[in-house]
């Protein structure tokens, strides 16, 4: 007989539904899996390509702070087309850079932890989101970072972009993270693929029976 959920690993079991004290450990640890591959699948499919970041406004990467402010005066001298163009690639970059993040966001599926699995059937809207975040941000930084420099080497207002923002920062203007505008699409990008995935997410648990998957409407039907 298989191990029920809450017996089996849940102290706190009295903090969970009745069908979710029913589910077997294996049922609940293979529709936690496919909430995970589903959300990361399609945050990946629809930022992965042209316009995933520059045609969504939930996603769209504008430029920081006060420098924000500036491209308003710039655009009244004339040089709103550079802007434009800057942000245009720093989109770009960013729709460059996601694709990479498939194999990792499978690893982390594949090595989830039944402590990890409890978390996310017991955890809100934003579990799944928080799962990924915590597993792979780290090493999506790392991996997203070159893919960002080669494509907004391709812009030279690039460096204008970090020497302006750079100065800005000197100033307190501009945080350390935006100094740069590798660093600041990597961010941006990451902050755009686990929103997506919550956004996913989020559709999960409030119809899983629309999801049109067995497994996930008997995991996530009661909670």
């Amino acid at each position: 007989m298989q191990r029920r959920l809450a017996l089996a690993v849940l102290p706190a079991w009295w903090a969970l539904p009745a069908q979710a004290l029913a589910l077997s450990e294996g049922d609940a640890n293979a529709g936690i899996r496919a909430a995970l591959e589903r959300g990361a699948q399609a945050a990946v499919a629809l930022l992965g390509r042209p316009d995933g970041f520059l045609g969504n406004p939930l996603v769209k990467i504008e430029l920081p702070g006060s420098l924000k402010d500036a491209a308003r005066l710039l655009k009244a001298t004339g040089q709103g087309a550079k802007l434009d163009e800057l942000v245009t690639a720093m989109n770009r970059a960013a729709e460059a850079a996601v694709p990479a993040a498939k194999p990792l966001l499978a690893r982390a599926v594949k090595d989830m932890s039944v402590e990890d699995g409890l978390k996310i059937l017991k955890g809100g809207d934003d579990a799944v989101t928080t799962f990924f975040a915590d597993k792979t941000r780290e090493p999506l930084s790392q991996q997203f970072l070159p893919i960002v420099t080669r494509a907004t080497e391709r812009v030279a207002l690039a460096d204008k972009y970090n020497a302006v923002a750079r100065k800005a920062s000197g100033l307190g203007l501009v945080r350390g993270d935006e100094a740069n505008i590798q660093q600041y699409v990597t961010g941006k990008a990451l902050d755009g693929l686990f929103r997506l995935i919550g956004e996913e997410e989020k559709k999960i648990r409030r119809d899983p029976v629309g999801t049109g998957s067995a497994l996930l409407k008997k995991v996530f039907g009661g909670l």
